[in-house]
């Protein structure tokens, strides 16, 4: 993934020096002459379009403590490395009190020049992320928000935005874990409803009997067991957005009350002898063909037409496999941080494993599954033996799993038959001596050497007994993958142990 660094300095020399180093790093350049260019660049540039700052403290005009003032209101410009001929200390604290991120001096190495470049992309990418989570938090995401440069989802983007200009219904179709809840939330941070309620409902979630309650309230005792008064999902969203999430799981006495307030712009709660008149944004989401449920008789033609005034259709992630390696980005950032865990990314092989995995889980189960590698993540990068499952089913990759070390000591053993174990015991999980003696026969009763296929089929019946068929254990316990253990299961006849 590449980086743009933005260089300001009035100096061509030190210009041309800096972009060489720079380049040399492995990040795209644009070059600001002045203060006033740098601040102009800044300011017209889209979020993300420059990712980091090399500024010069010293120049005619507006000079590099000039354009910190001027960045410091906003929050969301990249950050700063400052760099000036004068390290004191004075200098440095005044642009760090300013909005600077690190500080380099003149002439700078280009060790120092590409470590403080890494360690702000770092500072960068984590405020980004914490800036995403208030402003969906504070109801003003956006489609800038958005981790997402593909043709497909670029119109999902032109599409949102012009929807975000009216009230219009959307219904948002596609597959379990595509994004649909963002597309909803950025629609609302993009029109005139920015910053009021955002509600969700998870309409297959909730019990049948309850729903007609949630989404338009009840009085207090309307039916048996109401000791209070509930003014439901469509009054909380009043000003704001509605969102029903999977709408195709609405029963059919629900349907009806859902028409007559989309037709009438009111709500009736359980037991109330008025209507109350709301002012809502709906917006609604499946995953299921709602026109096949219509032919079926299990969704209201009526009601679909109210929903489906302009569909947007959300893409799966193997449709937009180039967002990918972002969205990877993106995750390791976030769960880095939430786990106090220091990465560098990942590897290139771990990258090329996960962009020939097909995702039918979407962008949900790329993030739990980044979730899980950084949680075992042992070196600074994701790995290949961070992703077994994935490994497993992708063709051209094994799973690796470190051998756990062995554990013996030496024992003598009554004379018989040659046995694994009569040199040495085999030691139980927890590291102290088994009590039961577990050794394998290395030859027959008449003094032959055993075939290794037998031996080896006897070591994993072994493992598969004690392990109680735990298949990840076993396999990380014999120093072999998954994949290859179930293939010699299949060839030693081993399924039913398994």
């Amino acid at each position: 993934m590449s980086t743009r660094v933005l260089i300001v300095d009035d100096d061509p020399m030190q210009r041309r020096i800096l972009e060489e180093l720079i380049r040399r790093g492995g990040h795209d350049v644009v070059v600001a002459e002045s203060g006033e260019q740098a601040v102009e660049k800044i300011n017209t540039s889209s979020v993300g379009e420059i990712d980091v700052v090399v500024l010069d403290l010293v120049m005619p005009g507006l000079d590099g403590m000039g354009v910190l003032e001027l960045l410091r209101p906003d929050a969301s410009h990249p950050p700063v490395i400052v760099q000036t001929a004068q390290g004191s200390i004075d200098t440095v604290v005044s642009a760090m009190r300013a909005g600077a991120c690190d500080f380099i001096v003149k002439p700078v190495s280009p060790e120092r020049l590409l470590i403080s470049i890494k360690n702000a992309l770092k500072v960068g990418a984590l405020q980004g992320e914490i800036k995403r989570i208030r402003r969906k938090n504070a109801g003003v995401l956006t489609f800038d928000d958005f981790i997402a440069s593909t043709e497909v989802m670029e119109q999902v983007r032109r599409l949102g935005e012009r929807a975000a200009r009216s009230n219009i219904p959307v219904l948002l179709e596609g597959e379990s874990g595509v994004g649909k809840e963002l597309v909803a939330r950025a629609i609302q941070g993009t029109s005139s409803r920015r910053g009021k309620p955002f509600v969700m409902v998870n309409c297959g979630a909730i019990p049948e009997n309850l729903l007609e309650s949630i989404l338009f309230g009840h009085e207090k005792g309307s039916f048996a067991g109401t000791s209070d008064k509930h003014i439901g999902k469509f009054i909380e969203a009043d000003g704001g957005t509605l969102f029903l999430d999977e709408v195709g799981e609405l029963p059919a006495n629900v349907q009806v009350k859902l028409l007559r307030t989309l037709q009438d712009g009111e709500v009736d709660p359980v037991g109330a002898n008025e209507s109350i008149k709301v002012n809502v944004r709906l917006i609604s989401a499946t995953n299921r063909d709602l026109i096949e449920m219509v032919k079926q008789g299990k969704f209201r033609e009526d009601l679909f037409y109210r929903l489906n005034v302009f569909p947007i259709l959300v893409a799966p992630l193997r449709e937009r496999m180039e967002d990918v390696p972002d969205l990877i980005h993106h995750f390791i950032t976030k769960f880095a941080n939430e786990e106090n865990r220091c990465l560098d990314g990942i590897g290139p092989e771990a990258l090329d494993l996960l962009m020939r995995y097909v995702w039918p889980g979407n962008v949900r189960q790329l993030e739990n599954t980044i979730f899980r590698a950084v949680i075992l993540a042992e070196d600074s990068k994701l790995n290949v033996e961070e992703f077994p499952q994935i490994a497993a089913i992708v063709d051209g990759f094994d799973v690796r799993i470190p051998p756990a070390p062995a554990r013996c000591f030496e024992r003598s053993m009554p004379k018989g038959p040659a046995m694994i174990g009569s040199e040495f015991s085999i030691m139980s999980h927890n590291g102290y001596d088994s009590d039961d003696d577990v050794g394998i026969r290395v030859t027959t009763d008449a003094g032959e050497i055993r075939s290794l296929g037998d031996v080896e089929a006897d070591m994993i019946k072994l493992a598969l007994t004690r392990y109680d068929g735990h298949m990840s254990k076993i396999a990380r316990k014999l120093g072999i993958g998954r994949s290859t253990l179930y293939r010699k299961l299949r060839e030693l006849g081993l399924q039913a142990l398994a």
